[in-house]
Parts: structure tokens; C-alpha cells; sequence
């Protein structure tokens, strides 16, 4: 790999980015403890009969993976913000929504797709339907990534904002209700003998729209920010 390259550029950034989050794995664990807590509360507050878990089973999995994500999401570009790597990277001659669209994937890949994995464990708590314990990890499978694109953007838009929690979530929440209506219907048509193949099909046309867009719309937001 040439050094200089965009190619190299982008390597060296996901290196760096799994680094330190290796040497802070305690913090990158929070979200996947925040959706245990969060799935083993219906229990208790709903009761254990298995068919009232089983009926909500996918929604609360689904909302719980989603608040989890939301927990991480403010740590995207934070921590490149104060140390002041998230300016070297606007300045840099590389493509600036390629390098943002590189962090947003790490971070998918360190906080959703250990989530997906544990997906079915969740659903165990809740008694997931038979039918649903393939479909519950691929629903997510296009949701959280799609989260992850449309969050990025809010970030990149409050990232110069101090104290920015509560901003963040309610311009995040709005965004999120399609995704997680379509996934969480989707497995909901499933459990219920229903075709569930349309809001698969919807999420999938969505994520592909937003691998295009979401990165640049990220770089537009962040030279917004940062000037």
C-alpha cells in the first residue's frame, strides 16, 4: 500500500480508530450491558408469562439495541474534537466524506454488530418466536447500519456543541421511527403469518440510499460545525 494514498490514509484511520478503542474496550462495552439491563426489565414489569413476551418480543429488542446505539453515538467524533484530529481531517487533502464514511463503519462495527450478535441471547430473554430468531439478526442487520449513517450526520451537526445530549437526541429520534417501525414490523408480519419481505425490501433501498449520501451530507454538517 502507497503511503500517501487515499487508500493508505483510510487504512492508517481505521487502525488508529480500533486502537483506541481497544485501549478504552471497558467504555465500548457500555451499550451491550445498557441493552441487557434494558431487555431484562420487561420481564419484571410486564410479568413472566411467555406469551405476553413472546408478542413483544422483536419491538423490544429492537428498542433496546436502538437506545443502546443512541448511548454511543456521542462518541463518534468527540474525542477527535477536543484532541483537534477532527480538524486535521477537513484539512486533509483526502476525501473527506471517504475518511468520515471509514470512522462510521468502525463504529458500527464496535458497537452494533456485537449487539446483532447477541440479538438471539436477547430475544431468549423475551421468548422470541421460533420463526424470528434468523430474521430479528438480519432485520438488524440492515437497521443498525442504517442508524449508525443517519446519526453520524446529526453528530457531525452538534459535534461543536457543548453539553449536546439532549439536542442530539431529539434531532436523532425523529430519524430513527421509520427504521425502527420497518424492522420492527417486519419481524412483528413474521410472527404473525404475514408476508415481512416489503419492509426488509424498504430498509435495504434505504441503507443503499444512504451509504451515498449519509458521508457527504457528514462532511457538509462537520465544515459547518468547525467553521
Amino acid at each position: 500500500m502507497k503511503p500517501g494514498t487515499t487508500t493508505a490514509a483510510c487504512a492508517a484511520l481505521i487502525r488508529r480508530d480500533l486502537t483506541l478503542i481497544w485501549r478504552r474496550r471497558g467504555d465500548a462495552l457500555n451499550p451491550i450491558l445498557f441493552a441487557l439491563i434494558v431487555v431484562a426489565l420487561f420481564p419484571l414489569a410486564l410479568g413472566p408469562e411467555p406469551e405476553n413476551l413472546r408478542r413483544i418480543a422483536a419491538g423490544a429488542v429492537f428498542v433496546a439495541i436502538l437506545l443502546a446505539g443512541l448511548l454511543a453515538l456521542d462518541t463518534l467524533f468527540r474525542s477527535d474534537y477536543e484532541d483537534g484530529s477532527l480538524e486535521q481531517l477537513v484539512l486533509s487533502p483526502h476525501p473527506l466524506s471517504l475518511l468520515l464514511g471509514c470512522k462510521i463503519a468502525v463504529h458500527w462495527l464496535t458497537t452494533a454488530l456485537p449487539l446483532i450478535i447477541l440479538a438471539p441471547m436477547l430475544g431468549e430473554l423475551l421468548h422470541l418466536a421460533e420463526p424470528l430468531r434468523w430474521l430479528l439478526p438480519a432485520a438488524l442487520l440492515l437497521a443498525t447500519p442504517l442508524l449508525s449513517l443517519i446519526g453520524a450526520v446529526c453528530v457531525a451537526l452538534t459535534v461543536g456543541m457543548h453539553r449536546s445530549g439532549m439536542l442530539l437526541a431529539l434531532l436523532v429520534l425523529p430519524l430513527y421511527m421509520p427504521v425502527l417501525i420497518f424492522g420492527a414490523g417486519a419481524c412483528n408480519a413474521a410472527q404473525a403469518g404475514l408476508p415481512y419481505l416489503a419492509p426488509l425490501l424498504w430498509l435495504g433501498a434505504a441503507l443503499v440510499l444512504a451509504l451515498v449520501i449519509a458521508p457527504l451530507a457528514c462532511a457538509a454538517a462537520l465544515r459547518i460545525s468547525l467553521s
